[in-house]
């Protein structure tokens, strides 16, 4: 498995029977821009686009990408139908607790403490469900946790009972999400990790812009932590 940081929440996933990206905010990321990315070397050849939740720096260039792939999109089901009204045609939709089978991989949409909503062009507030983290089990590839925006919550135990998940990536910019520190007790109190990935910190001048508060708040811990910087890979 090789994961590629795209910057903020975005990640590339690519497995040998899926290319997976995960909240593709690529177009109006200010990170991906400065790490001299471009969107269509990072769309090639894409299988999947798997969303989160419905803010803007999430969805990202989701429906582009989908038109110009013809990549299967999962969403929950609020916003999978909003996607729909976009011109979006490979719609797999579910909701927290549902595990959607995608060929090679099942997500299983778990809880997250966070919103979902856009502000459209005429200014009108669209709600669009609720907010998850994605569970990934591969055929034959580590299981990997992406939590989308959330902050700690004592249910982590239970994700992780059922789960196991080999590698997490976890939100630590704080103000909109749970910052490093929290982020890393969440990591040792509910997790069992192999490896975490930081990642939502960076992006705006409001979050904090380091990994440094979750990498020493992961110091002694049996979880490796690997923080790549924007287009770099990890694998596992």
């Amino acid at each position: 498995m090789k994961i590629t940081w795209l910057g903020h929440s975005a990640f590339r996933i690519e497995t040998g029977k899926a290319k997976i990206l995960i909240d593709p905010f690529l177009s109006y990321n200010s990170s991906f821009a400065a790490a001299g990315l471009n969107l269509k070397d990072v769309a090639a050849g894409v299988t999947h686009i798997l969303l989160t939740h419905g803010h803007a720096d999430h969805v990202g260039d989701a429906v582009q990408i989908a038109k110009d792939t013809g990549a299967v999109v999962l969403a929950n089901a609020d916003l999978a139908s909003w996607l729909g009204t976009k011109g979006v045609e490979k719609l797999e939709m579910g909701n927290t607790g549902g595990t959607v089978g995608l060929g090679g991989f099942s997500a299983t949409f778990t809880n997250a403490l966070h919103s979902s909503a856009q502000i459209t062009e005429d200014g009108v507030s669209h709600a669009l469900g609720n907010p998850n983290g994605l569970m990934l089990h591969f055929d034959d590839e580590p299981t990997l946790f992406h939590m989308g925006d959330t902050d700690i919550f004592s249910d982590m135990g239970l994700i992780n009972e059922l789960h196991q998940p080999d590698i997490g990536i976890l939100p630590i910019g704080d103000r909109f999400t749970m910052g490093g520190a929290v982020a890393a007790l969440a990591c040792q109190r509910f997790f069992n990790f192999k490896t975490a990935i930081p990642c939502h910190y960076g992006t705006f001048p409001i979050i904090d812009q380091t990994p440094e508060k979750f990498i020493a708040g992961m110091e002694g811990s049996k979880t490796a932590v690997a923080a790549p910087k924007v287009g770099e890979s990890v694998s596992a």
